[in-house]
């Protein structure tokens, strides 16, 4: 058993936020259908690199899935659809607010067939207010979310975060309030309405900047891989490269002290409390630089390590993909694909002692399970002929077009 088996997932979604909520729900255990418009699916499909023809991060983004190819601007697609919903828990999507809503799907619309049915929609901006109606993507909410306000080094250009982070967090967001409204369901028969958003998510990180700004209404500004308010906490050269340290208590900062072979700035009392040390941080990072650059990275951390002292070496994802520590945890896996065989899958996060995740599938052929589908919602031999033949719905092998 895993921990969602038995919920039914209904995905009408593209690019990040919608697949990747329902990626958690799928690794949880839920049966996830993922509705694809049947003349290039998700765009992902159409993005690369690929392999054998399809694309690699569609296979790690929609993995444990079942595709299922219908028009739902087609009145027998939508049809087809509807009938879909009304066994599903749980509905996501993704669409621009309103676009659910011409094709008669929207919420109050699926609400009489499906009383209970949990319906997550993820936007750029949320479903109403004065932004509600532009297209919005992950940079344009890390941008006007701040996050692009404090990232980067003083002084430099804007940049973003390197991952897709608001769309990411907005798709967890969005998995954490469908199981929390499935667990209120299960109290009042009821389900919801879910409202998630990329702007949101990306605000709701700025713990520190809204408990400065709150208290003082002082603007928070970019400070490289240093810490709002704390120091030392960030990136410091080595020899060869970089590690970064967090020494931000009394025994941490006596630590990196003795490991580094600083006891001149342990004893300087400008430098005791870690507060202090953020405001003089400019004098003080080349201080400890000037012993950490005549030294490996690999002596430094090894170094701090034996002090109790919290750091870690700068790695890039050649090297995460092939780390000894996620390698021994069994981080990551390979999920089956029938044409791409083995593909490498990031494992998830949840680790649980007595219900596991999923590791099944890679992301599916577009279509692939149409047919068994909606056989199973009830649909005859004769109706889904008919939707096939009109191009209303369509099932695997299908040739992928640039959506």
């Amino acid at each position: 058993m895993n921990p969602l088996s038995g919920i039914r997932v209904v995905e009408v979604g593209a690019f990040m936020a919608a697949p990747f909520a329902t990626m958690q729900l799928a690794d949880l255990g839920a049966t996830v259908i993922k509705v694809e418009n049947p003349r290039g699916g998700d765009q992902v499909r159409a993005i690369g690199p690929f392999t054998a023809g399809h694309s690699s991060p569609f296979a790690r983004l929609n993995r444990n899935k079942r595709s299922v190819a219908l028009d739902l601007k087609s009145e027998p697609g939508a049809a087809a659809f509807r009938r879909l919903v009304q066994d599903a828990d749980v509905l996501v999507e993704n669409l621009r607010p309103g676009a659910m809503r011409k094709l008669g799907l929207a919420f109050d619309d699926l609400q009489p067939l499906n009383p209970g049915l949990v319906y997550v929609s993820a936007s750029g901006w949320g479903q109403d207010g004065p932004l509600a109606h532009l297209p919005g993507l992950d940079i344009m909410a890390q941008a006007r979310g701040g996050l692009m306000s404090v990232t980067g080094m003083p002084g430099g250009d804007p940049v973003k975060v390197g991952v897709p982070i608001a769309d990411l967090v907005c798709g967890l967001y969005g998995a954490l309030a469908a199981v929390s409204a499935l667990q209120a369901r299960a109290a009042t028969g009821q389900g919801q309405h879910v409202d998630v958003s990329l702007l949101e998510s990306a605000v709701s990180f700025a713990i520190w900047e809204a408990g400065k700004y709150f208290a003082t209404g002082e603007v928070g500004g970019p400070l490289g891989s240093a810490h709002q308010s704390t120091a030392p906490y960030q990136a410091i050269r080595t020899s060869d490269g970089w590690c970064t340290v967090g020494a931000v208590s009394p025994k941490t900062w006596q630590g990196l002290c003795a490991a580094l072979g600083l006891p001149e700035l342990f004893e300087d009392r400008r430098y005791a409390d870690a507060h202090d040390r953020h405001g003089l941080r400019d004098e003080l990072i080349p201080a400890i630089e000037r012993v950490t650059t005549r030294r490996t990275t690999a002596d430094v951390v090894a170094a701090l390590d034996a002090h109790g002292v919290p750091c870690a070496p700068i790695s890039d994802y050649g090297q995460v993909f092939n780390d000894e520590h996620l390698g021994r945890r069994r981080f990551f896996w390979d999920a089956e694909h029938p044409e791409m065989g083995p593909v490498r899958q990031l494992g998830s996060a949840m680790r649980f002692s007595a219900t596991p995740t999923r590791r099944g599938p890679a992301g599916p052929l577009l279509g692939a399970d149409t047919v068994e589908v909606l056989r199973e919602c009830g649909l005859t031999e004769q109706e889904i002929d008919r939707l096939l033949a009109e191009g209303a719905a369509a099932q695997s092998p299908t040739p992928l077009e640039s959506p």
